[in-house]
């Protein structure tokens, strides 16, 4: 049987539309996540945020458990372990907090900034030397942000400043997620940890703030629940069948399933100034991909 940090035995490209696929499923599956807290109503962010993360923590139990994986961390990985759920619990919090006060395109664009902020946090934790064109693309990526932040618009930003250090949380916990990913962590306890460590951060919240909730409602964060375990399981197998520069840049299409979903069914539309926003974060995003596959 393949172990958790080992590489598909097969040749690369050979499932390349498989991966794709996949890839594109999960992005529909995270933006219907999106979309399910954001009509999940008037509840608590922490509310949300731990019952989307106590589904996870039942799944990664579960799946440790049946592959027989144990619950321990490798020597030297508690440090990542503690900065991938400080970070990715925090940076969760605070892109929920903006889903309810953003148009769900323009969170959603703003937590996939999360790439270009790992490429700064792995050049300081582990000195990985971005090339120019790297910085490039960070640079472009941000200046698209100003687009949908629209710094100009007085308290009204303050959303999509926390928007945007949602996807500063992500990409952060995605770096640490590469550290250990070095030393064969296994990525089952990290996603149980982070699960875990959610859930005891957002808890107390419950006992002190919480908000009765219909079945409506119930049915809402169910869904954000299954929809979050139905990305992680397509993203999953999408990059078992073919290496990220070949299909990273497909994760954007998460935008796009968002901005219809906020359309058709929250009557949001983007402005002219995230539109624009979002045509540079993702072009940035492409020219990114084509040059590393290029490289190879």
């Amino acid at each position: 049987m393949q172990k958790e940090n080992e590489q598909p035995l097969r040749p690369m490209g050979t499932n390349l539309h498989k991966a794709i696929l996949h890839l594109l499923l999960a992005a529909f599956f995270f933006s219907l996540m999106t979309f399910f807290v954001r009509i999940s109503g008037d509840l608590p962010t922490m509310q949300k945020a731990f019952f989307r993360n106590f589904f996870a923590l039942i799944i990664a139990t579960a799946s440790i458990l049946k592959n027989r994986i144990g619950f321990s961390i490798r020597k030297g990985n508690g440090v990542s372990v503690l900065m991938r759920c400080l970070f990715g619990t925090s940076g969760m919090i605070a892109n929920f907090w903006a889903i309810d006060r953003l148009g769900i395109a323009d969170a959603n664009m703003l937590n996939k900034l999360s790439p270009f902020f790992a490429i700064i946090v792995s050049f300081i934790i582990m000195k990985e030397i971005p090339t120019r064109t790297d910085w490039a693309c960070v640079i472009m990526a941000f200046i698209g942000s100003l687009f949908i932040i629209k710094p100009s618009t007085g308290l009204a930003v303050i959303p999509a400043l926390v928007g945007l250090y949602g996807g500063f949380g992500a990409g952060a916990a995605y770096a640490f997620v590469h550290k250990m990913g070095k030393t064969g962590q296994p990525g089952k306890t990290i996603v149980f940890y982070f699960s875990l460590f959610s859930c005891l951060v957002t808890g107390p919240f419950l006992i002190y703030d919480w908000h009765s909730m219909s079945l409506y409602q119930w049915a809402c964060l169910i869904g954000a629940g299954v929809a979050a375990g139905g990305g992680q399981f397509n993203i999953t197998a999408a990059y078992q069948n073919a290496p990220a520069k070949d299909i990273s840049v497909f994760d954007y299409t998460q935008v796009i399933f968002a901005a219809i979903l906020g359309m058709v069914f929250l009557s949001e539309f983007p402005d002219i100034y995230s539109l624009i926003g979002y045509v540079v974060i993702i072009g940035a995003a492409v020219i990114k991909w084509n040059i590393a596959r290029k490289k190879q």
